[in-house]
Order: structure tokens, then C-alpha cells, then sequence
């Protein structure tokens, strides 16, 4: 891959990150927050909520207005609407003033993620958007680690200095896109923009069996270990006993599972069936589920262990990732910005429901959470094994 390639998967990437930093900065912030605010630890934990959901909602219609106006101007709206939710959040005095805040980082932060995804595409055919795809989920994956250290060190000066970094780590994103990424969608390619017109191909995509299939696989997937991110202030303070500003020891070893998982991915690109690459990632995934159960069942709390069982279930996670990405983006070649949106709905969907209805049930102890991640893998499991997708 040349300079100007890697510059590309880079920017990509880094449009890409921007939501799990969105989420994984603010963490070790809860507790401070919850007493600035004089709010309680729920309110502070519903922010996730306002900020996933219309996150969700608004990649309905990023994709489709990417494929409308073209990609870059998309980045260009959304991220500035995720800029000004960030000095909102930062300014905030109250809990309502911080979920204003979250809302409309939610609504612009998707585009970044949504666009970079069809752009892979537009820019990379074959086992190379494969390789792409995978590069820069190992580069996403780093996303969860550095986020809560950073947020911990701005923590030192305020936690309204976390949603500061937010925005300028957005407005350099967007110059860095403006810059180094051409527009993928010229204006003899792009589809008029209208709400009959986005509903019809919604509706084209969503009635699609395989589709649907393959991404809610993916989902269900990322929300087995989503859901330890979305837990972490109770499971890393009040269960594992760390405080506030070691959130590293969660997130580097699971974020090093993710990078592995995402490099063997890499690697089997071209040389292994998609096939058989999500059978060995399945079979890995239920391994790890499995055992997770028994030993928080059976066993007490082991700091080591009990992380060390989500560092390995990423691995088959993100081994498996780029496969069913790629695949369900291939099923609608001429509209992958709506498609790119379908896929990041679905995704975000479970991950809004994980936020705002399982994990209060669930983080009341390792087993719980435990519990949750083998729920999961078994609902993807039943999913993925009605595809007829992968060959």
C-alpha cells in the first residue's frame, strides 16, 4: 500500500474512531460528573442513550444523503453538528444541558463513520477492501484504549475539558478529509435526495433477508463486548475495584484482542474462504462466551481472568467483522452509502438497546455481564447460521 493509500485508510479511519471516542472519553468522568451536576449516576449513564440514539436514527440518512451531495459534503455537515454538541457538553451546568449536548454529537457524529465505510468501497475492490476494512477496524480498535487514558488525563483538569478534545479532535478529522480524500461520489453517479425516494431503498434494503442477516450477525457480535464498554464505570470501579483513571486495564488488553482479531482477518483475506474464516471465528467466539459463564459462575473475581476473557473474545469478533461488513455492503453495489447507513443503524440499534434497557440488568456483577456477551453470541449464531451469503 503506497503513502497516498495508507494517508486515505488513515483519514478514514480516524472519521471512523470518532464515535467510540464520543463514548469511551467521558467514562472515567462519570463519578466526577455525577457530583458536578448534582445528578444522579443513572442520569449520567442515560447520556449514552441520548447520544446512541439518535446516533442510530441520524445513519438512516447519512449514507443516503452521502450518496445524494456527495461524501465529503456529508462529512462536512455532520461533523460540524457534532463540533458544536461537543462545546455544548463542555459548557454544560446541568444534566439537561449535557444531554443537548450528546444529542447533537449523536446526530453528526454518525456521518464519519457511515461515509468512511462507503468510501472503502468506492476507493477498494476484492481481498483489498478486505485488507482495508480490517486495517482500519485495527486502527478502531485503538480508539477504546487511548480514549478513556485520554479522558483520564483531562480529567486532571476537568471533565469539560474531555468534550474540548472531542471537538478538536472532530474539526481536525474534518480538515484532514477536506484535504486527503477525494470525492468518491461524482455528480453523474449520485441519486436525487428526497423522503419517498430514501424510504423506497430503505425498504429495498431492509426487505432483503441476507442483508439483514449478515448485519444483525455483526451487531449482535460488537454488542457482546459492547456491553462491558457501556458497564465500565460499575464494572471497572465498583467490581474490579480500579479507580476512575485505570480504565486502561479493561480497555488495553480487550482493544489488543481487537487489533489481533482484525490482523488475522487481514491475513486471511485472499487466502481463506469467508466461509471458513466465520466458522473459526464462531467457534472461537463460543468458546470464550462458554467459559466466561462458568468461571464468573463458579469463581471469584480475578481481575486478569475476568478481562481477559473479553480480550479473547475479540479476537473472533474482529476476525469475523470486515467478513460480514464487506459481504452486506456487496449486496447493493450501486447504493452503498444507504446500505453503509442500514448496516451502522442495525449496529447502533442494538447497541442503544444494550445502553438504555440490558445493561442496568446486568451490571450487578461479572456473571451478569457474562451472561449478556454468551446472550448475544448465541443470538448471532442462530442469525448467521440462516445465511447463504458467505462462500
Amino acid at each position: 500500500m503506497n503513502s497516498s493509500h495508507m494517508m486515505r485508510v488513515f483519514v478514514l479511519a480516524s472519521l471512523a474512531v470518532l464515535a467510540p471516542f464520543a463514548i469511551d472519553t467521558y467514562l472515567p468522568a462519570f463519578h466526577v460528573m455525577t457530583n458536578d451536576l448534582e445528578t444522579t449516576p443513572h442520569a449520567i449513564q442515560q447520556s449514552l442513550t441520548f447520544y446512541l440514539f439518535p446516533y442510530a436514527l441520524m445513519t438512516l440518512f447519512h449514507g443516503a444523503i452521502s450518496d445524494a451531495i456527495g461524501r465529503i459534503d456529508t462529512i462536512k455537515i455532520g461533523l460540524g453538528i457534532f463540533i458544536s454538541g461537543s462545546l455544548i457538553a463542555a459548557f454544560a451546568n446541568s444534566v439537561e444541558m449535557l444531554w443537548l449536548g450528546r444529542i447533537l454529537q449523536g446526530l453528526g457524529g454518525g456521518a464519519g463513520n457511515v461515509v468512511a465505510r462507503a468510501m472503502v468501497r468506492d476507493l477498494f475492490q476484492g481481498p483489498e477492501a478486505q485488507r482495508v476494512m480490517a486495517t482500519i477496524q485495527m486502527l478502531f480498535g485503538i480508539a477504546p484504549a487511548v480514549a478513556p487514558m485520554i479522558g483520564g488525563l483531562l480529567l486532571g483538569v476537568h471533565w469539560h475539558s474531555i468534550f474540548i478534545f472531542l471537538a478538536a479532535y472532530a474539526s481536525i478529522s474534518l480538515l484532514a478529509a477536506m484535504k486527503y480524500l477525494p470525492e468518491t461520489m461524482p455528480e453523474s453517479k449520485r441519486v436525487s435526495f428526497s423522503l419517498a425516494a430514501v424510504t423506497l431503498r430503505y425498504k429495498t434494503i431492509f426487505l432483503d433477508k441476507e442483508f439483514l442477516l449478515l448485519v444483525f450477525a455483526l451487531g449482535a457480535n460488537f454488542s457482546g463486548f459492547f456491553l462491558y464498554v457501556l458497564s465500565s464505570p460499575k464494572f471497572i470501579v465498583d467490581q474490579l475495584g480500579l479507580s476512575s483513571t485505570q480504565f486502561g486495564y479493561l480497555f488495553i488488553p480487550t482493544v489488543t484482542g481487537m487489533i489481533f482479531g482484525s490482523y488475522l482477518s487481514k491475513k486471511a483475506a485472499g487466502n481463506l474462504s469467508h466461509k471458513k474464516t466465520i466458522k473459526i471465528a464462531y467457534i472461537w467466539m463460543g468458546l470464550i462466551t462458554i467459559l466466561n459463564v462458568i468461571f464468573c459462575a463458579f469463581f471469584e473475581i480475578n481481575r486478569p481472568i475476568n478481562i481477559g476473557f473479553v480480550a479473547l473474545y475479540n479476537i473472533g469478533m474482529s476476525l469475523a467483522m470486515p467478513v460480514l461488513s464487506i459481504a452486506a455492503l456487496d449486496r447493493f453495489e450501486k447504493i452503498r452509502g444507504t446500505a453503509s447507513s442500514g448496516q451502522a443503524f442495525i449496529q447502533m440499534l442494538l447497541s442503544t438497546v444494550s445502553a438504555g434497557l440490558i445493561v442496568p440488568f446486568l451490571w450487578f456483577s461479572p456473571l451478569g455481564l457474562s451472561l449478556g456477551m454468551l446472550g448475544y453470541f448465541i443470538l448471532s449464531i442462530l442469525v448467521i447460521s440462516q445465511s447463504n451469503s458467505l462462500s
